[in-house]
């Protein structure tokens, strides 16, 4: 459904409705930078695997640690902001995400290499929610636009790491990681530019008034509507967020046993993958803003129904374009699902993008340790024929209020 007959309503962050494009793209390079950092780790799997010897629960268990502290920690650090804004926390969260990669390319074992990723995890989970705050501040009226510009920035960051592991991690080995130290440190810069910005923008934040009692009441009929659609978005995410920590984690495994590939060869599949994912993800943006954020989310997944059921059934090269197709349309949800719920719960920026960024994270990470415990028990073939159910889940997202309706929510509060 077109959204363009609906009035555009102000953003409560900005002194104009202009889009400030420039912070939107130093942002969204900010997120590629970090996006790349966390990217360092699955591209390591295989090398890991090499050389310590770990089990693919193992490596499960690494890609639980960073997605689980990241998850956890990104709502928590949305709710707090929402209240007490902290632009510097962005520079501080690289920092710490720095000292990690530096932990990582000296980790000399198992438990070291889980501490590391913690740091990175900490560091992920500040940066997020406030660069989306960031993104949302930058907007005025291209909120799908603007969110895309973000998130694709992070996905352009995650679909380096076969880039990474080819040119990078394959000849260097673990130590390899210790470049992105420098990648850190000019994240670092970039978001010292961001947060002297950012903290110039708060002279314009309105103060929020109270509520009327009368005003409450008439929420309260809204809270239960609001919340089996947050229960439906969280049913959406974790069907996508499994899917994806199948391809991006366990796929380069598949593709070296099924099409007797290299390490480095097996990376184009993801690299093809993840980019094309990023592509998904700038697009849909645009798309929502013209022909609705729940449109967009239903193509999303139930259009990728097809494609993902028959990879696992397809030779070598069909396989490269079936995953690029997967990768466009499955992602072109991602920076939508943020915005849909931002507007879902107005006022709760930080809160509702730390909840589905986060949420994506953290099914991602309980997705690593499943899958990888499922290949470990079943073997990966049975596995990769298993999650090409999940984006049939997507159904499900026929339940949710149309964009007018949330508008008409908005209007009524």
């Amino acid at each position: 459904m077109s959204t363009a007959s609906i009035p555009k309503q102000p953003a409560p962050y900005q002194k104009d409705t202009g889009t400030v494009y420039n912070i939107l793209f130093i942002i969204g390079l900010c997120h590629l930078l970090n996006d790349s950092i966390q990217s360092v780790i699955p591209a390591m799997f295989p090398i890991l695997e090499k050389s310590m010897g770990l089990t693919f629960t193992q490596l499960g268990l690494i890609g639980f640690a960073l997605n689980m502290v990241s998850s956890v920690m990104q709502p928590v650090v949305g709710l707090y902001t929402d209240k007490r804004p902290m632009p510097y926390a962005l520079p501080i969260g690289l920092t710490c995400s720095m000292l990690g990669v530096l932990g990582l390319a000296f980790a000399p074992s198992f438990l070291t290499i889980l501490l590391s990723v913690v740091f990175i995890g900490l560091g992920s989970a500040v940066f997020h929610p406030e660069g989306s705050r960031v993104a949302y501040m930058a907007a005025g009226k291209r909120r799908g636009l603007a969110q895309s510009i973000y998130q694709v920035g992070g996905n352009s960051g995650q679909a380096l790491a076969p880039i990474i592991t080819a040119l990078i991690l394959v000849p260097l080995g673990q130590f390899g990681a210790i470049w992105f130290t420098i990648v850190a440190a000019l994240a670092v810069a970039f978001l010292i530019y961001i947060a002297n910005w950012y903290s110039s923008k708060l002279n314009y934040i309105k103060p929020t008034t109270k509520s009327k009692p009368k005003a409450q009441m008439k929420n309260q009929s809204f809270s239960k509507a609001i919340r089996n659609a947050l229960l439906i978005i969280i049913f959406l995410i974790f069907a996508r967020s499994w899917y994806v920590s199948a391809i991006s984690n366990f796929y380069t495994f598949y593709a070296i046993e099924k099409y007797d590939l290299t390490i480095a060869g097996s990376q184009v599949y993801i690299f093809c993958f993840l980019l094309m994912g990023a592509v998904g993800t700038f697009f849909g943006g645009p798309l929502a803003d013209k022909f609705g954020k729940r449109n967009v989310i239903i193509v999303s997944l139930l259009a990728t129904a097809p494609l993902t059921l028959l990879l696992p059934f397809v030779g070598s090269t069909i396989s490269l374009i079936v995953l690029a197709l997967i990768g466009l349309i499955l992602m072109s949800s991602f920076s939508v699902t943020v915005v849909y719920a931002q507007e879902l719960v107005p006022g709760k920026i930080g809160t509702m993008s730390g909840l589905t960024v986060g949420l994506a994270f953290g099914m991602g990470a309980i997705g690593s340790v499943a899958l990888g415990a499922m290949i470990d028990f079943i073997g990966l073939t049975p596995t990769m024929i298993g999650v090409a159910l999940l984006p049939l889940i997507g159904i499900l997202a026929f339940l949710l209020p149309t964009d007018r309706k949330l508008y008409e929510w908005q209007q009524e509060k």
